[in-house]
């Protein structure tokens, strides 16, 4: 990067004008999108997007959370694309327009916590990063834990690094509970005949912006609600038992295998988050830097869970801090 150019301050969405870029540009660009349906290993329908321009020479694969889907992450795309990435994204097996795997088709479920690891992989496989100077990955919450997951058993991926917003190495859980989380968990689901919502989870239903301990963005926050309350296909609530239990065990597995993380790591943290362990998150993080020099902590100070859903404040923090983290790489890779 030369010295004009990183002068240059990234322009993002703002809140004051959201409601027109949503409808605007935003929603132009969206226009724009491939997009299409590749079977799993085990013949689930997974659902994919990209978003791509003849001038840009870089990319970003961008993996979301529990509840998450591609259609919710358009101002991100949209920011991303304004910075000079191709995107290239898709939903979890489970969530938005991938197949739902069980007959509650809003409960949050997977069979098997490895089945995300394997889909991100196909789908790392499927998009054509070769083609790309650089390559990233953006990983938020469980898509946090996937994508580490990934990288851990994936030693030839094509990714020159990775940033991971408020990724799940763990839960918010009760002190009691969480020496005994998994074991309950798995007791739990062996015991009913069916997947069954874990303790304190349940079907979908709108929490009031008052109430939700996702973002403090009045706007961003509407709008992803009202998605989903026009596009209920998209809508998934509580986590199962199973998935509790699964999502757990791959957390572990997380902090336990960072040795064999290779590539510069990101890890954007919010502090106010009321869904993830932020303690988890710095477990990670000291192991990791006993091995791996190129990984970098950087909390966003009053942010809730939804780091790159925020007010401008917090999101504009993330978002600076991460494409410079990008750019720092690119510029030692070239």
């Amino acid at each position: 990067m030369d010295q004009e150019s990183a002068l240059i301050q990234p322009i993002y969405t703002q809140e004051s004008n959201f409601e027109q870029a949503i409808d605007g540009d935003i929603a132009h660009l969206w226009e724009s999108r491939q997009d299409g349906f590749i079977k799993s290993r085990d013949k689930t329908k997974i659902h994919w997007i990209s978003l791509t321009s003849i001038h840009h020479s870089k990319a970003v694969v961008i993996v979301n959370g529990r509840i998450e889907c591609t259609e919710k992450y358009q101002e991100l795309f949209y920011d991303l694309y304004q910075q000079g990435y191709d995107i290239h994204s898709y939903d979890h097996r489970g969530q938005g327009l991938s197949g739902r795997l069980i007959d509650d088709k809003q409960m949050g479920y997977v069979y098997e916590f490895n089945d995300y690891v394997d889909d991100l992989a196909l789908m790392v496989e499927h998009f054509p990063l070769a083609q790309y100077q650089q390559c990233h990955l953006i990983a938020h919450s469980m898509g946090g834990n996937i994508a580490t997951r990934y990288l851990q058993t994936h030693p030839e991926h094509p990714f020159h690094s990775i940033a991971l917003s408020a990724p799940m190495f763990g839960v918010s859980l009760p002190w009691y509970l969480k020496p005994i989380a998994v074991q309950v968990g798995q007791v739990l689901d062996a015991i009913s005949a069916k997947p069954s919502y874990a303790p304190g989870q349940c079907a979908y239903y709108p929490k009031p912006f008052e109430d939700n301990r996702l973002s403090q963005s009045d706007v961003r926050y509407h709008w992803f609600r009202n998605l989903y309350e026009n596009k209920p296909e998209l809508r998934i609530g509580g986590a199962s038992t199973r998935w509790v239990w699964q999502g757990l065990m791959a957390s572990k597995l997380c902090i336990l295998l960072t040795r064999q993380i290779k590539l510069p790591l990101l890890l954007l943290q919010a502090s106010e988050d009321q869904i993830v362990s932020n303690s988890a998150q710095i477990k990670f993080m000291k192991k990791l830097a006993k091995t791996n020099t190129h990984c970098a902590l950087s909390i966003i100070h009053g942010a809730r869970h939804e780091i790159l859903f925020e007010k401008d404040e917090c999101r504009n923090h993330a978002l600076d801090t991460m494409l410079s983290f990008f750019a720092n790489v690119e510029s030692h890779n070239e």
